[in-house]
């Protein structure tokens, strides 16, 4: 173990328009280290990213990379220093092709410019150290996100770091893709590069991380060995609360299961397309909270996009109230008053550049057609009353949505589709990415909405979080439905995986 710190950032001070963002901030990141940066959404964590690659400005603060001071004013100062970052987002170049992308800004030059051949063969080596076949002609759009960020992991390995920045680097990857990444981030920590990691998995920081800087409210709250702390203690300091209301809200849904009753407000027979989801059959029932579980890919956000219009079946029939519905698009689900949530809060129609009132307002007021648009009282008293019932925490109704944390974010997005006054509600992957107290509400939320009446299928690559909120959980694999249980007190994560693991 290193006793000399390659990076010390200290008393790190940035403020933004709407007030300070980290304040008196130190952090020590050791050579052959897995250093975790942990905290709620609104810590603080993105921020020192940002500052120790030269992305924000510091009001006050110093950075020192091998006890030299860095006179940081650019993301290029950074780079040069051999600080690389990989953020939440991607941000890959739509325009460029994967090849360009890897290898931006770390071209391979030749007598006249850019030597693309060679450019390509070395984007190609460095996505096969992640394990990537990829076609470097191709443009990132035509990858599922999860290969998006691996790419994006790949761009970070080209220029041999020093100090790489991970910023939610796993929120979209699978469980074979996780351990993929994690034998490289081994590999970066044999050489000796210092390694920042952001994570809301907790599971991965224990397993990854050597070291861990805790964030609270812009403040350092303090600096623990990750096998000197235990989980309990550290959401404790990140949150200032235990986590106990979450633990009650599974407890009190397992052992008070909704039984479904009735008729089946959706029932999908023999639905599929081919290429995405084999013949599955689904029932929906009032209140009720239907999970599907299984790995990414499995079909689980084939099976969603069938059932509220986002993509057309080309086998099987689904009926809404026992009367066979057409579903051909999402404005015909909307009509069928079935409203879709999906996994990417950009690519689901969250617009950053709107205000949160227009955000809110957007899905409604496109059911109703631009010919009969909501008057300013009606989306003003609208607006109010989701911010008040969903706890949005914003500066104002018309506070650009991308000024907003992830947590803070979904909760728009929830109000939206709210607003649309769905009897169903399809969830795919709504808390993924935020923190745990957010986290906490959203899931409390999604249960109230149960309990008045709304049916939803969930969706969570967390087993863990399916169990709690479930009423009954369908199981798929390989784009099939491999089973079906009804929850309750005796049924565990182990349950579920099992019966992923045993149908071969």
């Amino acid at each position: 173990m290193h006793t000399r710190p390659l990076v010390e950032m200290e008393s790190i001070r940035v403020e933004y328009p709407g007030g300070v963002a980290v304040d008196g901030v130190d952090l020590r990141l050791f050579p052959g280290e897995v250093h975790a940066l942990m905290g709620e959404n609104g810590a603080g964590k993105s921020t020192i990213v940002k500052a120790l690659t030269g992305a924000v400005r510091m009001q006050s603060g110093t950075i020192r990379i091998d006890g030299e001071e860095l006179k940081t004013g650019s993301t290029a100062d950074s780079l040069a220093a051999g600080i690389v970052p990989v953020y939440q987002d991607r941000f890959l170049s739509p325009t460029l092709s994967i090849a360009e992308n890897v290898m931006l800004g770390s071209e391979v030059k030749g007598h006249f410019g850019i030597n693309w051949r060679a450019t390509r063969t070395r984007a190609v080596e460095a996505l096969g150290e992640l394990g990537l076949d990829l076609d470097p002609y191709a443009l990132p759009s035509s990858l599922p996100p999860a290969t998006q960020q691996l790419v994006s992991i790949a761009r970070a390995m080209v220029g041999r770091p020093r100090v790489v920045a991970l910023d939610e680097p796993t929120s979209s990857l699978d469980a074979q893709e996780v351990s993929l990444l994690f034998s490289v981030i081994e590999r970066l920590r044999a050489r000796g590069v210092a390694i920042l990691f952001i994570s809301h998995f907790l599971e991965q920081v224990y397993a990854i991380s050597d070291r861990m800087t805790v964030l609270r409210d812009g403040r350092r709250e303090g600096e623990y060995l990750t096998r000197s702390i235990d989980r309990a203690d550290l959401i404790s300091k990140m949150i200032g609360s235990d986590i106990t209301s979450l633990q009650a809200l599974g407890s009190q849904r397992q052992e008070h299961r909704h039984e479904p009753t009735g008729k089946a407000v959706l029932r999908a027979e023999d639905l599929g397309k081919r290429g995405a989801l084999g013949s599955t059959n689904l029932e929906l029932f009032s209140g009720e909270i239907v999970g599907l579980a299984g790995l990414r890919g499995s079909g689980r956000s084939e099976l969603a996009d069938l059932i509220s219009g986002v993509e057309r079946p080309d086998a099987g029939k689904i009926w809404i109230d026992e009367r066979l519905a057409h579903l051909t698009d999402p404005r015909a689900g909307l009509t069928h008053r079935i409203a879709r949530s999906g996994e990417h809060l950009s690519d689901d129609g969250l617009i950053g550049e709107m205000t949160v009132a227009e955000n809110i307002t957007l899905a409604l007021q496109a059911m109703r057609g631009w010919t009969h648009p909501l008057s300013s009282r009606e989306a003003a008293e609208l607006v109010d009353s989701y911010i008040e019932a969903f706890r949005i925490k914003t500066p104002s109704a018309r506070t650009p949505v991308r000024e907003l944390s992830g947590g803070t974010q979904q909760k728009v997005l929830l109000a939206r589709w709210m607003a649309t006054r769905p009897r169903v509600l399809v969830l795919d992957e709504p808390t993924s990415g935020i923190d745990i107290s957010a986290k906490t509400d959203i899931q409390q939320r999604i249960a109230a909405l149960a309990t008045s009446g709304v049916s939803i299928v969930f969706i969570s690559s967390e087993l863990a979080e399916i169990v709690r909120l479930s009423d009954r959980i369908v199981v798929l694999k390989d784009r099939e439905k491999i089973g079906e249980v009804a929850n309750g007190p005796g049924l565990t994560v182990d349950t579920i995986v099992e019966m992923i693991a045993a149908d071969e």
